[in-house]
């Protein structure tokens, strides 16, 4: 019996301790590892009022910010702990959104130029993909009219590490930017109305949108983000400049020339060759920009490049016509490359800038991408990605994909059915 009640007493004093003990560690669990700065890159600090959350992507938070240079050369501090700079910062994206590091849009209190970018009020701050690298750079070497920059960033939100983020700026009609006559909102005067606008076919369901029938199957979707509040005159010279446009690149006589007096030829071939060279089959669904400035004889310019994909796979085709995991058929495009003034602009566009000027964008990937080894570490360690995809890793990747993508391109330079070999005539 007294064994019995020993054993009872020593197992209940067991049970006592494993409990205390458990609740102990539930009352005070172990602190993880937490990732900081790497000390590599300028600091961006972003206080929100109150440290409120941001969850919206369309109301602005009112927030200040301070940017450490953290003895980077040429970059030079903006604010200071005790005199932080005034903005303002809301969600942004699309699926990007959805991921728990999340993309944000700032807007500043007085135009700054940050790291020797242009100064502006308005910039992004997105996750760092070496296909925006890549993307952006061939974008420049293109010849394109204007194309973001970028600065790679780390950022500390609320005191809390966030990561490695690239401060880019973002399309907007300005003069250090997309620079065209910017139209009024509500503007009525019809001389006034024909330029200075700033859209964006794409893909989701947003404000300040119109749709048009793009053929029997499929709409087109326009985005307008400049102007942005439409008159009823605007709304309407914008859906009949579209519906015109789309009438003269699906006519049946491909060896027509009015699609040409809307769209910029020259403009349209490059987006396409870098659209084909990042294998981004978003290049003609997704955030395809085009403005069109006021001035006699103005057509629609294709542009500026944004959120490019590498799909990073074997080309075995254009990009727009080879499947991909989701069902969005490209715009315009299949018909474009039909056409006989396309297909010699592209060769032209083509010869002069392939193989030297873009053979540039290698070395430029290394000396962007490998100096943010120590940031991408703590990134991944932030938020719990894979730390085998290190810079060297993602550097060798896009350059691959490039190489293969030039090289498969040189030799399938788009030709119009009226001078294919096969053609009878």
């Amino acid at each position: 019996m007294k064994n019995t009640i020993h054993i009872i007493i020593c197992l209940s004093i067991a049970l006592l301790l494993f409990s205390c003990s458990d609740e102990s560690e539930m009352a005070n669990p172990p602190i993880p590892p937490i990732a900081s700065i790497s000390g590599t890159l300028p600091v961006m600090y972003i206080e929100t009022e109150n440290h409120e959350p941001i969850i919206s992507k369309t109301i602005y938070l009112n927030a200040s910010y301070r940017l450490d240079p953290m003895n980077t050369a040429g970059v030079e501090a903006i604010g200071s702990e005790d005199n932080p700079q005034p903005m303002q910062i809301r969600g942004r994206g699309h699926s990007s959104w959805k991921g728990p590091k999340k993309p944000y849009k700032i807007k500043l209190g007085q135009k700054t130029s940050i790291m020797g970018m242009k100064e502006s009020k308005h910039w992004a701050l997105l996750k760092p993909t070496e296909n925006t690298v890549a993307g952006l750079q061939l974008g420049k070497l293109m010849g394109m009219a204007w194309t973001p920059s970028f600065r790679p960033v780390e950022v500390v939100l609320n005191g809390d590490y966030i990561g490695l983020y690239f401060l880019t700026e973002t399309i907007r009609i300005d003069e250090n930017r997309v620079n065209i006559h910017e139209q009024q909102d509500r503007e009525t005067n019809p001389d006034f109305i024909k330029g200075g606008w700033l859209v964006e076919i794409d893909n989701y369901k947003d404000v300040c949108q119109i749709t048009i029938p793009e053929n029997d199957r499929w709409n087109l979707t326009l985005r307008y983000h400049s102007p942005k509040n439409l008159s009823d005159a605007q709304l309407q010279w914008l859906t009949n400049e579209f519906k015109a446009i789309n009438a003269a690149i699906y006519s049946s006589d491909k060896t027509s020339t009015e699609w040409e007096k809307y769209i910029d030829v020259e403009s349209i071939a490059r987006f396409f060759i870098l659209q084909e060279v990042m294998d981004n089959p978003d290049g003609f669904h997704g955030s395809f920009y085009l403005h069109k400035d006021l001035a006699e004889n103005s057509k629609w310019v294709a542009g500026p490049v944004w959120d490019l994909l590498c799909y990073n796979r074997e080309k075995t085709d254009y990009t727009f016509r080879m499947k991909v995991h989701y069902g969005i058929t490209p715009h315009w495009i299949g018909n474009i490359i039909q056409y006989d003034i396309f297909c010699k602009a592209v060769e032209e566009v083509w010869k002069e800038v392939y193989p030297e000027r873009i053979s540039e964008i290698y070395r430029y990937i290394d000396n962007v991408i490998l100096p943010l080894d120590k940031a991408l570490e703590n990134d991944c360690e932030r938020w719990n990605e894979d730390p085998s995809h290190t810079a060297r890793f993602r550097a060798e990747r896009i350059k691959m994909a490039l190489q293969r993508n030039s090289q498969w391109f040189d030799g399938h330079l788009p030709v119009s059915a009226s001078n294919a070999p096969d053609n009878p005539l």
